[in-house]
């Protein structure tokens, strides 16, 4: 069966590389946010626009999600939910969150948050830049391949 693929979708800077890889391997593909975003018109890019609110997308994200599907995040804590129902998951970047490299992306992203709760200046990610599109695009084509093999 094909994976279906999830986009944790406010803010993310990628989601035409998204549409554009899905549609070579017919995916379907859930752009979730809590607001209206322009999306494709076509049967297989649906728009979910949940209710206002902290982890309301991560939650109807995190509920539907199943093993061998794809999601396409920043958010730390929920790569890690999405990991134990057995999905891939990428970061805006091409980086593959795994079962083995999440513990440490929690604990930095914890450490960063205890952080800026003292008053330190940490700074957010720096800008998608073309290089990183390209890697995302590479990578995430990559995933779909070894999971549209099986």
């Amino acid at each position: 069966m094909a994976p279906t693929v999830y986009i944790d979708g406010d803010g993310c800077p990628v989601k035409d590389e998204v549409y554009r890889a899905t549609g070579k391997y017919g995916l379907v593909v859930f752009v979730v946010a809590n607001s209206y975003m322009k999306t494709p018109v076509g049967q297989r890019i649906r728009l979910v626009v949940v209710e206002s609110g902290a982890d309301v997308a991560d939650d109807w994200i995190a509920e539907r999600v199943g093993d061998g599907d794809i999601v396409i995040t920043t958010d730390i804590p929920l790569a890690d939910r999405c990991l134990k129902k057995g999905a891939r998951v990428l970061n805006t970047r091409g980086r593959e969150f795994t079962p083995e490299s999440i513990g440490n992306a929690v604990a930095t992203r914890d450490l960063m948050e205890q952080l800026r709760m003292m008053g330190q200046q940490t700074g957010g990610p720096p800008p998608v830049k073309k290089k990183d599109r390209s890697q995302f695009s590479s990578k995430l084509h990559q995933v779909i391949q070894s999971l549209t093999r099986k």
